[in-house]
């Protein structure tokens, strides 16, 4: 367009009568034209024509859209400060004000923005509701980034009062209950009742929730349905069943995490990026975590082949990257996690696709053809519980035997522990912590006077909470104690002053046990059903300790007590493991890495032979709503001895009332 048709295109919208529609119009042209500037000229023209007009907030707003693209921010929160001076019921604005604000680092700001948002009058009637509604969203989210989880919890419960059918909030709200220890994490109320809660959790919070296997994969199944929806036209049909030709090169194997940085699976894996061969694999690693660049995400790009930010791509685009790399084996090193990208391999942008070691657990997708884990964490008669084929290496979870340490102990003293006084210690996620697990660490407590226990500090509110439990079980609060979080090199340092490792369950420790047991800590674990409570056994086992795997809740109280009772017997767990370090087979890295690429390589082969698995699916629905009906507060399904016949008597239950005759008797000749 030429500088004077421009100028007369934007004169138009001084004269008398121009709307708003004219603005919006021409404004949109300029934008196709590649001219944002002038589009955002468009706006401000008419803005100073029309200055009360009644929908002169929406010019304010679509001005305020131009301005961020050109990065004019300061410019755009003052648009959408004007927009909300001339009408302070438009609620877009509100977001993006918070938003402009949040990316300035002025959280509190962007919460006090999205709560006047979420607060105003008009909130109650037609579209505002769902406005009202992604400004507590947002609220929950910035508050859970800064660990605020009580302030992130009070914005979610009033999320879900507005819509309870919003999954994903649901699963937000549980998932922050069980990471402040509220007993119980499912709380009802008059808008969202039980089953509502339990269907909107999160898998991985399912994990920490609940030892039934059938119940998670029924959720995984649920939520990869509500989340990870493709059309057929996406699903790239041309690598699904692509034939894999390895004429003169090697497999192409990628893995694809958000979490290869400072996270505990960058350091699970770093070493193994290092360790594998490159004679018989090709590397790529697809980042789509946090932006980064410290120490463990410069390590591992610097030990793959390939590394690929697919951060800013939308998941076709990273399809397609992957497509063009002809990748074969695709590996999903994130599952139900944060960040993860599902979607990707909803699309089958690899002939081969496998969930191993970011998600302790099954995907229940139709696309996930393997799970990786090892003989102790899903033995052949635990297979059902899986939607993928199960595959297996020695020790399942990969370590890193270039940790740093730090060469400073702290005393017990300045850890705030007994001189002399058996310590416990767990340095899992509070997440993990469920009321049943806490029950027995207060008998282990009673049971071994001058003892504490050891717990990675959480929230001051969380702390006390926790201090309060003790009491209540008849424990002096004072002997639970809180570790303050350090750099994992400190952290590491400081294992040396504990005694014992006491895991939690249904979701034990993973790379904690590893740090654990590296620094020559025994754990304690019981091994249930799923695939997150067989995880430290598997790591215990593997480092030499299988004594200290036990099967029943009452088996974990003895041995605790004995332990604790006998600091002999500590002392020569400790140098077991201290001998042992550097030839059992969970630090053995060459090890892993040799047998998962053999894996690889049968993995190919089977796809070569049209042997590839394909994923059961059927009767997934009916499982879980079993499964929720199951669930009670005072029920530890992990300790629950017949957990098939629960569900076989409620299929025959069911197969009852289907058959029900119309006029609602069970039997043929009225009641007996």
């Amino acid at each position: 367009m030429a500088d004077v048709d421009t100028l007369n295109l934007l004169s138009t919208l001084t004269a008398d009568g121009a709307s708003l529609g004219d603005a919006i119009l021409i404004a949109v042209r300029l934008g196709d034209l590649g001219q944002p500037a002038l589009a955002d000229q468009a706006y401000k023209i008419w803005i100073r024509f029309n200055p009360e007009h009644p929908q002169l907030c929406v010019a304010h707003f679509n001005r305020a859209v131009l301005q961020s693209a050109l990065g004019d921010n300061t410019g755009a929160a003052a648009s959408l400060e004007a927009a909300i001076a001339q009408n302070a019921d438009f609620l877009p604005a509100y977001i993006n004000l918070g938003g402009l604000q949040e990316r300035a680092g002025l959280q509190e700001m962007a919460i006090a923005t999205w709560e006047a948002g979420a607060n105003r009058p008009g909130v109650m009637s037609g579209v505002s509701v769902g406005y009202a509604f992604t400004c507590l969203k947002q609220i929950a989210r910035v508050l859970g980034d800064m660990h605020q989880t009580a302030r992130a919890e009070l914005a979610l419960q009033r999320a879900a009062d507005l819509d309870p059918r919003q999954m994903d909030v649901i699963g937000q709200l549980v998932a922050n209950r069980l990471a402040q220890c509220k007993w119980p994490a499912l709380a009802p109320n008059d808008r969202v009742d039980r089953k509502t809660l339990l269907l909107g959790v999160n898998p991985l919070s399912v994990a920490a929730y609940s030892d039934d296997p059938l119940l998670q994969l029924g959720a995984a199944n649920a939520f990869i349905e509500r989340e990870a929806k493709v059309t057929p036209d996406q699903v790239r049909q041309d690598r699904r069943d692509a034939p894999i030709d390895l004429t003169g090169r090697r497999p192409r194997i990628g893995y694809i995490s958000s979490d290869l940085r400072d996270h505990a699976v960058g350091y699970l894996m770093a070493e193994l990026f290092e360790v594998h061969d490159r004679e018989k694999i090709e590397v790529f690693a697809y980042y789509c975590g946090p932006e980064s660049s410290d120490g463990l995400n410069t390590r591992i790009r610097a030990a793959v082949e390939h590394f690929i930010d697919i951060r800013p791509m939308s998941d076709d685009e990273a399809v397609q990257r992957i497509v063009d790399d002809g990748i074969d084996i695709l590996v999903d090193v994130n599952g139900h996690t944060r960040d993860a990208r599902t979607a990707v391999f909803a699309r089958r942008p690899a002939p081969i696709l496998v969930n191993w070691l970011g998600y302790p657990g099954t995907m229940g997708s139709d696309y996930h053809h393997y799970i990786i884990a090892d003989p102790w964490i899903i033995p052949p008669e635990m297979e059902l519980y899986y939607s993928e084929a199960v595959r297996r290496i020695p020790c399942y979870q990969p370590n890193d035997r270039r940790r740093k340490v730090d060469e400073t102990v702290p005393t017990r003293a300045e850890a705030g522990l007994p001189e002399d006084g058996f310590v416990f210690c767990c340095f899992n996620g509070t997440q993990k912590i469920t009321p049943h697990v806490f029950d027995r660490w207060m008998e282990i407590l009673k049971r071994t006077p001058g003892s504490v226990l050891w717990l990675l500090d959480s929230n001051p509110e969380t702390n006390a909470r926790l201090r309060d439990a003790a009491e209540a079980r008849g424990v002096d609060r004072t002997r639970l104690v809180f570790a303050q979080k350090l750099q994992n090199a400190y952290h590491l340092a400081r294992y040396a002053l504990a005694d014992l490792f006491l895991d939690t369950t249904p979701y034990g420790a993973h790379t904690t046990a590893s740090d654990a047991l590296w620094m020559a800590v025994p754990v304690l674990t019981w091994s249930g059903r799923c695939f997150a409570s067989r995880v430290c056994g598997s790591l215990v086992r593997s480092a030499g300790l299988p004594e200290l795997v036990v099967d029943s809740a009452r088996a974990y109280v003895e041995k605790a007590v004995e332990i604790g009772a006998d600091r002999q017997r500590a002392k020569a767990l400790r140098a077991t493991l201290q001998a042992n370090r550097d030839s059992c087979v969970l630090f053995d890295m060459d090890l892993l890495a040799d047998k998962l690429e053999d894996l690889y390589g049968e993995m190919i082969a089977e796809h070569q032979a049209g042997a590839r698995p394909r994923p059961n699916l059927a009767n997934l629905a009916t499982y879980l709503d079993i499964g929720v009906s199951l669930d009670r507060d005072d029920r530890e399904s992990q300790a629950e001895p017949d957990l098939h016949g629960l569900y076989r008597r409620e299929l025959e239950l069911r197969q009852r009332i289907k058959a029900m005759p119309a006029d609602g008797r069970l039997w043929e000749g009225g009641d007996r």
